[in-house]
């Protein structure tokens, strides 16, 4: 059981404290087993389990009553499912007014647990122990709604939220302060090389020695690398390399602030540290080849509650980029097999008549090369359309009025079955304040954000194998109060089936190794 005590209350004339005063608020079993409890006087958890085992006797059976009584206190209490929600007041108070009360404490548990069962409860018991500090203080209510009780429990600081952007701007001033400096010192030491000379500061002894360390620190950490230009530089292996991490946020930005305030421009070496967090939030690396294609499409979607696209509108682009000055001068072969309409765009240096008559991406001038470790953007495509039957994933919400508030009936179609989409999230609005739905049949998992007012309906999967899936639920609210249904979603797919084939040499066509990823990606795709 938590134990929530009060060790000071106004004075009183009972054992317990002032005679018209909540004594304590429980969450119970129905065998009187507590889970969570706040006592407002001074109690011993003894004298408190006692009073709860004993609650469960003194109900009669058959009979509705919201309370009880003894010869000492009174039961106010109201059946939660599984559990009782049980306030123990003095015999003389006001009876009215702790029904009130019990209403307020039976509608704040729902905001915090999803199931109305003593693990989840118990799993959430503290932070219902500082809702119930909301609501009595000392024995007496507070005049709070549900509303404030939820804005009082996040604690949202003005003084935080200034303090947070004034430590922004710092990290952003300090980050590019290091890069100035480690600009400088690069150029000096390019200046020395092509001159013959040292450069200043490392004229020899220990402290030359230190100084060369702090300049090389400097340029590996917070400098990107040079593009080649007469032979390719060898590329970072890569492991627990340290290039650009400390620019990026975590905790060593943290200790790059510190040290500049500190030691001024003395930087300290990193290579003594574990992996930093920020390292850990980058994407894993991908093994890609010289010549890297990345394909990505995104889709914007708006959709009637009651049928009808009112628009859809895929973008896509293909963007090349080549580390290998060898590999320059290359076509790439398109496989357009779209029967959806797109419209294709070339990028200006692009030799369109070669695109139109070969469905082949080369430069107009077959003698340059394009640029060396840069995204280059070869081909956009745009689709615009109202047709329904384009839809890649179809969403349909029927909210039902019914005696207790609305059951909701949701459920999804994917039209688009070449698609496998992943990570699968349609979010529902939930009127605030009505507590957690009540979830009938469900295909997925869901997640109810309480703070939000969001239903989340995850799926990780959608497939030809998984191709449609339902989901209802019961919750107090008008039909209005579900849209605008929102759809977030990733694919390794393409949408409008455009890839590239091949990519070759401009001269005698010898075929290049290439590596390619492909992303469609969700813009935006609601049902209004």
């Amino acid at each position: 059981m938590t134990n929530g005590g009060c060790s000071h209350a106004k004075g009183g004339t009972t054992q317990y404290g002032l005679p018209n005063v909540l004594l304590a608020a429980a969450v119970c079993t129905k065998a009187g087993k507590a889970i969570v409890s706040r006592q407002f006087v001074e109690m011993t958890r003894t004298r408190v389990e006692g009073l709860l085992a004993a609650f469960p006797k003194l109900m009669n059976t058959g009979k509705q009553h919201t309370f009880v009584e003894t010869e000492s206190v009174r039961y106010v209490y109201q059946p939660l499912e599984k559990l009782y929600m049980v306030l123990v007041t003095t015999k003389n108070s006001n009876i009215l007014e702790d029904l009130e009360t019990l209403r307020l404490f039976s509608r704040v548990i729902p905001e915090y647990c999803r199931v109305l069962e003593e693990g989840e409860v118990s799993e959430h018991c503290f932070d219902l122990i500082f809702a119930f500090d909301e609501i009595v203080a000392l024995g007496y209510r507070e005049n709070v709604n549900l509303a404030q009780i939820r804005t009082f429990t996040e604690m949202d600081s003005h003084e935080e939220k200034v303090f947070r952007a004034v430590r922004e701007t710092q990290e952003r001033e300090a980050k590019a302060e290091m890069r100035r400096k480690a600009k400088e010192l690069q150029q000096a030491r390019r200046d020395a090389d092509r001159s013959g000379k040292k450069s200043p500061g490392f004229s020899g002894g220990f402290g030359s020695m230190s100084s060369s360390s702090n300049a090389t620190i400097i340029t590996d950490t917070l400098m990107e690398p040079e593009k080649p230009k007469a032979s390719p530089v060898p590329a970072r292996a890569s492991g627990p390399s340290k290039a650009l991490k400390l620019s990026a946020r975590g905790k060593e930005v943290d200790d790059f602030v510190d040290k500049l305030k500190s030691e001024g421009q003395v930087i300290m070496p990193s290579s003594g540290k574990r992996p930093s967090e920020a390292s850990k939030a980058l994407p894993p690396p991908v093994n890609t080849e010289s010549v890297h294609l990345r394909c990505e499409e995104k889709i914007s979607l708006t959709c009637g509650r009651d049928g009808g696209l009112q628009n859809l509108e895929v973008l896509g682009m293909i963007t090349l980029r080549v580390a290998d000055d060898k590999n320059g001068r290359i076509r790439l072969t398109i496989n357009n097999g779209d029967k959806k309409g797109v419209q294709l765009q070339t990028h200006p240096n692009v030799d369109k008549k070669l695109f139109t008559t070969d469905s082949v991406l080369g430069l107009k001038n077959p003698d340059k090369s394009f640029p060396l470790n840069n995204d280059v953007g070869v081909l956009k495509w745009r689709l615009q359309t109202t047709d329904e039957t384009l839809i890649p994933l179809t969403i349909n919400c029927w909210p039902s009025e019914s005696a207790t508030g609305c059951d909701v009936n949701i459920e999804y179609e994917l039209q688009e079955e070449a698609l496998e989409l992943n990570d699968v999230v349609i979010s529902i609005p939930i009127p605030s304040g009505v507590g957690a739905p009540v979830i009938g049949d469900l295909d997925g998992e869901y997640r109810h954000d309480s703070r939000r007012n969001i239903l989340e309906w995850c799926l990780p999967v959608v497939d030809v194998n998984n191709k449609t899936g339902s989901l209802e639920f019961s919750v107090a609210g008008q039909p209005n109060d579900f849209f605008p249904v929102n759809v977030s979603f990733v694919s390794k797919g393409n949408y409008c089936d455009i890839t590239v084939a091949k990519v070759s040499q401009v001269d005698g066509e010898v075929p290049v190794r290439f590596s390619s990823e492909t992303s469609f990606l969700v813009d935006k795709y609601e049902i209004l």
